[in-house]
């Protein structure tokens, strides 16, 4: 089976909120290596003037990864995960993401591309808060590979 080219233009429901913790922030940060005060630190946060602590950039793909759950368990998507390689990955930021923000995001299939009989998913996942204001646009490039 190969990914489906009709996918491509396709606009998924948006995700279930996500509340951004704290500790999932310090979690993702120790976990990335990440060392600025800001990720680890309210008062550090707060004095750099942001609302609570921030999170490294990365962290987008927690709630990017809803998404891609969507294109993967799509029926007529085509894509068989045990030969997916993630190819790219890219943020487009508005403002920083910081704990207590309500996340939702919806995701768009961007585009299809068939090279040498392999595929390639270019997904953009658009981040917005409980307010709707964008917060990040993540996009990731999938490469499916094709039968050897």
């Amino acid at each position: 089976m190969s990914v489906n080219p009709e996918i491509e233009g396709r606009v998924f429901p948006p995700t279930t909120p996500y509340l951004v913790g704290r500790e999932k922030i310090r979690e993702f940060s120790r976990a990335v290596l990440a060392s600025n005060p800001v990720n680890f630190d309210v008062e550090a946060a707060r004095a750099a003037g942001h609302a609570d602590l921030v999170a490294p950039p990365t962290f987008a793909v927690v709630v990017q990864e809803l998404t891609l759950h969507q294109l993967l368990a799509e029926p007529d998507a085509g894509i068989d995960f045990a030969r997916v390689v993630h190819g790219e990955q890219r943020f487009s930021f508005s403002r920083p993401i910081v704990a207590g923000d309500e996340l939702t995001a919806t995701l768009t299939i961007a585009s299809v591309k068939l090279l040498g009989g392999h595929s390639m998913v270019t997904a953009e996942s658009s981040i917005v808060d409980a307010a709707g204001a964008h917060v990040v646009t993540a996009t990731s490039t999938l490469v499916v590979r094709g039968d050897a």
